[in-house]
């Protein structure tokens, strides 16, 4: 989308009409010159209708300075993703002359967006407009990281930011000329890398747990409530159970340990998902789906590992890592999968430092005109091949198999023999791998021919996961590799009712995607199990309330 109609989508003003039907879901206000009607930090902030007058929204410094984001006139209206996410606001609002302007609470915007279509498309159009903006201006700076590209605990921040769409800037140290003067001037040391500058913080070494934290991001108990269906796992299996469960009217949060995407997340192409023929980022579509499952009234927060699931009468705990606890009176585990490792010497020590098992542009960076090493043979190893090939590495895939025929798509297959730098080797495997100064420098490959050494400076790994589902409790049963076994597979005693499609043997609680015994271990098969297993959660919510 070029910068003009992204900019003409961005700041697009409502109608009279419009006007009217949003004055019933808000509260008018008279506003004097100077009027703050958000501002960083605050806990929360409305929609803001501009009726009359003009309102700015401007990024302030910590050195007292203000930079323009944009100007809202009669008919305009203020917030971005955030509004739907839950983020706290980081930028400043505030009127400029006399005027009169409507507060929308969020819960009576999320009401709007169910009821009033024509409108709700108007503002979520915008808002994913305002967020690329962002993403590529003046507002990006709300945001700062430093740190160093060969950090495991940088690039965990950064694989935060990322798949949460957060507006950032990025400064690896390792380019900088004088590094300790740069973090001095944020008040920070070498050793406090990585920083994290927000508009209201310098935040030394934090974990992206943290960082969700200050940011508002983290699930925030509700006391009072519980959720109709809890999905943990925001893979596209646990975004189409949120996407489909909030659009038929169910109260709808999504948990994950890491952030929106699951492993498609870092897919940096996606060739055969139905409707996009030219091909999609694994980033792109679980992106999308986020917002339209959150545009539904789903809550997605991220990072939020799930220690465990109780039943409490008529309803479960979920309870978090933190502490915290969910109420919910059904569970859809979306959990996917773990990649496997291999099981050499130093493997451990070298994860996040030349070992990763993702290939995204945080991990080409790290070996940009140098050689890459690919272990596996099924798609996403293919992908990665191809990925970091056209991102200027040479390639070497290690294949322990004759071939891939029978693990990879045609397509990806074709592609990979006319690669002019990438290299496959069959019938071999890494045997051995060398650091050099705590990072990845060579790998040891074994072939039919030859055992030798080759300079490495990046080794992705992609032979396999193991079902994400040891956190379960023994209630739920698994098959001997740990996958979840759901609907017919269960074993059910005599005279007892079958169990529901995509149910476990723990009756509320539902599996879908790679951690379930059965799934083809596609994207689009995760999609269509996530998605069918609403109706099971349904059907197993409306028996409850007439037990």
């Amino acid at each position: 989308m070029a910068d003009s109609l992204v900019d003409e989508v961005a700041f697009r003003t409502l109608t009279a009409d419009q006007l009217v039907v949003l004055a019933t879901y808000g509260t008018e206000m008279v506003s004097a010159d100077g009027d703050v009607l958000f501002s960083e930090g605050d806990a929360a902030y409305d929609l803001i209708v501009v009726l009359e007058g003009r309102a700015d929204i401007v990024r302030r410094s910590w050195q007292g300075t203000e930079a323009p984001i944009a100007t809202y006139g009669s008919g305009g209206f203020l917030g971005e993703l955030s509004l739907l996410t839950g983020q706290r606001p980081n930028l400043t609002a505030r009127t400029v002359g006399p005027g009169r302007v409507l507060r929308v609470p969020v819960e009576s915007f999320r009401r709007l967006l169910d009821r009033e279509t024509d409108i709700a498309d108007l503002i979520i159009a915008a808002f994913i407009a305002r967020r690329r903006r962002l993403e590529e201006g003046e507002g990006a700076h709300t945001l700062e990281l430093l740190g160093s590209g060969f950090s495991p605990e940088s690039a965990a921040l950064l694989h935060f930011v990322r798949r949460n769409e957060l507006p950032h800037v990025w400064t690896d140290l390792d380019d900088v000329e004088d590094p300790p003067a740069l973090l001095a001037s944020w008040g920070a040391h070498p050793a406090d890398a990585p920083v994290v500058v927000t508009p209201t913080r310098v935040m030394r070494r934090p974990t992206p747990g943290e960082l969700a934290e200050h940011l508002g991001l983290t699930y925030r108990p509700q006391p009072g409530r519980t959720f109709d269906l809890t999905v943990i796992g925001a893979g596209p299996a646990g975004l189409a159970g949120a996407v489909y469960g909030a659009s038929e009217g169910l109260d709808v949060v999504v948990l994950d340990v890491t952030g929106v995407g699951g492993q498609a997340g870092t897919s940096s192409r996606i060739e055969n998902y139905l409707g996009f023929p030219g091909g999609v980022s694994g980033e792109e579509l679980t992106s999308l789906a986020s917002v339209q499952a959150q545009r539904f009234g789903a809550r997605i927060a991220t990072p939020c590992g799930v220690a465990g699931i109780e039943l409490h009468g008529s309803f479960f705990v979920v309870t978090l890592s933190d502490g915290s606890q969910v109420p919910t009176r059904a569970v859809l585990v979306a959990t996917g999968a773990r990649y496997r490792k291999l099981a050499l010497d130093g493997w451990e020590d070298l994860e996040g430092r030349g070992i990763y098992y993702a290939a995204t542009a945080i991990e080409a960076r790290t070996c940009f005109g140098s050689e890459a090493v690919v272990v596996g043979a099924g798609n996403s190893a293919g992908q990665a091949a191809l990925f970091l090939a056209g991102s200027g590495a040479t390639v070497t895939m290690v294949i322990r198999g004759p071939s891939a025929v029978s693990s990879m798509s045609h397509y990806l297959l074709d592609r990979i023999e006319s690669h002019p730098h990438i290299q496959v080797l069959t019938r071999s495997e890494v045997v051995a791998v060398v650091p050099v100064d705590g990072h990845l420098s060579e790998v040891r490959i074994r072939t039919e021919e030859e055992e030798a050494t080759r300079p490495c400076r990046a080794l992705f790994c992609f032979i396999g996961a193991d079902p994400e589902a040891d956190w379960l409790p023994a209630d739920v049963a698994r098959d001997r590799s740990g996958f979840v076994l759901t609907d017919r597979d269960v074993d059910m005693a005599e005279g007892d009712a079958p169990r529901l499609p995509f149910e476990t043997s723990l009756r509320g609680v539902f599996a879908a995607g790679d951690c379930r015994f059965g799934s083809m271990k596609r994207v689009a098969a995760a999609v269509g199990e996530g998605s069918s297993s609403i109706r099971s959660v349904q059907q197993y919510l409306t028996a409850a309330r007439h037990a």
